[in-house]
């Protein structure tokens, strides 16, 4: 059985014990979650599409860690005007652990 899940803007496909990283979710090292915005649930033999989530869907997983991803350097730069601009980014994120995929 596997899922389409949506969580951080982004779309994320799931089966039970798959471990994935996403956008920052709110909680502590080892809570339970879980993630009402599922939008297919497959079990194999029957496909459920939501329009745009099924109805009674659910996903449940653990947060196994907080973590933050690789740094990004931002440079911006106008020639010939003198204008450098340096900063860099750290994506906050969370890795999580799907536990139970419940259809409706």
């Amino acid at each position: 059985m596997f899922a389409v899940i949506k969580t951080g803007g982004k779309q994320y496909k799931v089966q039970k014990d798959d471990k994935l990283l996403v956008e920052k979710l709110e909680g502590k090292d080892g809570d339970k979650i879980i993630i009402d915005q599922v939008l297919m649930v497959s079990d194999g033999k029957k496909s459920t599409l939501g329009e745009p989530v099924v109805k009674g869907a659910k996903v449940e997983a653990k947060i196994v860690e907080q973590t933050r991803g690789p740094k990004i350097v931002v440079f911006k730069k106008k020639r010939r005007q003198n204008y450098r601009r340096k900063t860099g980014h750290r994506q906050d994120l969370t890795m999580i652990q799907i536990t139970n995929i419940k259809a409706a």
